[in-house]
């Protein structure tokens, strides 16, 4: 496997050996296997902090070219609002340019998947949310996630620009509480408060939790910061000024310095640059 995760090397391995997998380079045969087509490709941040849609689009390209039946094409990756019209046209304009009078539908189905549980949060989902108009698309969609939808009901059905927005909805407010963590840190260490036992003390909350309020050096990862910068960049494109998230950003931005501040305090670099030549540092949970 390319990734680490928790239990995937198993799961692809026995789904591999017992048929229900297979992999191919064959753009037409991916298209020609299913009636749904996923499309689970990167959305880096552009120069100005925007997705890039290119790799959606050219997948969206791909499946217009070689599909001879009708499908139902799936939207997984994080995408802006909007992005299922862009899919949507640009699957039209192939088809047209072949003659072909096939028919499809768009659905916005994104994941809520966290890094280092991504297995275990695929196989019992806390919500699958479907973003579809067409009654024929959605009860594909029932019927694909009926396995992971038995203990209760999991499943809830908006439109499509809804959907596209619930996931950056969620990636935006849990990196607000981590922003609001730092800030509250930052707050502790100047008035003499113990920031661990703060977060004890309103994550005991069950309207807030225990979950995204470490303080630290920031948000980290690769999915809250481009989405964090996508959602700003969409309100900045609709005439909107979004003060929360783009105060969550800047606080982000200088939580990054906190550590070398620390460092720098500690070994009193002011009066000696060189106190921490050719030392190591240990940082947990760094990945580099």
């Amino acid at each position: 496997m390319p990734i680490f995760e928790p239990g995937l090397t198993a799961l692809v391995e026995k789904n591999h050996a017992e048929g229900r997998l297979i992999f191919t380079t064959d753009a037409k045969f991916g298209v020609e296997f299913g009636k749904l087509q996923f499309i689970a490709v990167g959305t880096p941040p552009d120069e100005d902090g925007s997705a890039d849609l290119q790799y959606v689009l050219k997948v969206a390209e791909t499946i217009a070219t070689h599909m001879s039946t009708d499908k139902v094409i799936i939207n997984k990756s994080t995408v802006p609002v909007g992005t299922a019209e862009k899919v949507s046209t640009q699957v039209q304009t192939v088809l047209n340019e072949r003659d072909s009078q096939l028919t499809f539908t768009v659905v916005s189905n994104p994941e809520f998947l966290k890094e280092g549980a991504a297995v275990s949060d695929c196989q019992r989902p806390d919500r699958i949310i479907i973003g579809t108009d067409s009654n024929v698309a959605e009860q594909l969609m029932r019927l694909l996630y009926e396995p992971f939808n038995r203990n209760r009901e999991k499943i809830i059905v908006m439109d499509v620009k809804s959907a596209e927005l619930t996931k950056y909805a969620a990636n935006c407010m849990l990196a607000t509480k981590i922003s609001f963590m730092n800030e509250m840190a930052n707050i502790a260490e100047r008035v003499g408060a113990d920031i661990e036992n703060v977060r004890q003390g309103i994550g005991s909350d069950p309207r807030i939790g225990y979950q995204f309020i470490y303080p630290g050096c920031g948000y980290g990862g690769s999915c809250f910061p481009k989405d964090v910068q996508a959602l700003v960049r969409t309100t900045d494109a609709i005439g909107y000024e979004s003060e929360i998230l783009k105060a969550v950003e800047r606080v982000n931005f200088r939580q990054k310095d906190k550590l070398f501040s620390y460092i720098s305090k500690h070994f009193k670099l002011d009066q000696y640059p060189d106190a921490i030549k050719g030392k190591t540092f240990a940082l947990w949970g760094v990945i580099i």
